[in-house]
């Protein structure tokens, strides 16, 4: 199989079903047009930082590395495909963008289930072009297997940053936001109770922080699971 190019594309390991789902025919197609991905999320990413525009407006600069979640997951993805196609890839960058991808493309659908009603004041459209753009990036999050085998420092540095990140959204407020003690903005208080004894906050909080986790998982599980079929192939060599 190969790119738009002409060029091979790597090579699909057979990893568990659970660590990729996408059908090798989709992960090839994306692959093959590696600069249509990158163009489609760096469009994203415009969007979404005109999108966070007025937050920007409401939010202490000091906090501005951490307003942009979404458009920064897909910025992220778009330069590790294009350092990958320019042939630099870089395994930090790659887990960075997986990271991104995997916690913000499921936390948004997330968020806007858990707060539909609150969110009755988007467009039908406008929902729906959220609700399911940020799934696909969660799709393209599980295609990285194929261009990285996720070095544990790699996902150390993803996984600090994106701890940062669930520290200064639900934690330890390094300012005060515009709508109550944390600079994270949800479409209702963020001490507005819930379930289970939960307030706002907590609720996405815990969306988050499961989200994180799941990310870091996968890493780790696609890093052991490639090792295995590495070792694997070399018994069989010495055999």
């Amino acid at each position: 199989m190969t790119d738009s190019r002409g060029r091979d594309l790597p090579a699909r390991d057979p990893l568990p079903r659970y660590l990729a789902p996408v059908p090798k025919r989709i992960e090839d197609l994306g692959l093959r047009f590696a600069w249509l991905v990158v163009a489609v999320n760096l469009a994203g990413t415009v969007f979404g930082f005109w999108y966070y525009s007025g937050q920007f407006a409401e939010t202490p600069a000091i906090m501005w590395p951490w307003v942009p979640d979404s458009p920064m997951a897909t910025l992220l993805i778009a330069l590790a495909i294009a350092a990958w196609k320019l042939g630099y890839e870089l395994p930090w960058l790659t887990a960075l963008a997986f990271f991104g991808n995997v916690i913000l493309g499921l936390w948004t659908p997330y968020t806007l289930l858990v707060f539909s009603d609150a969110y009755s004041y988007l467009h039908p459209l406008m929902y729906q072009f959220l609700f399911w753009s940020h799934l696909g990036m969660v799709v393209q999050a599980l295609v990285l297997h194929r261009i990285t085998d996720f070095p544990v420092r790699a996902v150390a540095v993803a996984l600090l940053w994106y701890s940062s990140n669930l520290i200064v959204d639900y934690f330890v407020p390094i300012v005060e936001g515009p709508h109550g003690v944390h600079h994270t903005t949800i479409p209702v208080g963020q001490d507005t109770p819930m379930f289970l004894g939960a307030d706002a906050l907590g609720v996405v909080a815990a969306g988050e922080v499961t989200f994180t986790l799941l990310a870091l998982f996968l890493a780790l599980a696609i890093r052991v699971e490639k090792l295995k079929l590495a070792l694997a192939r070399v018994h069989r060599r010495d055999v």
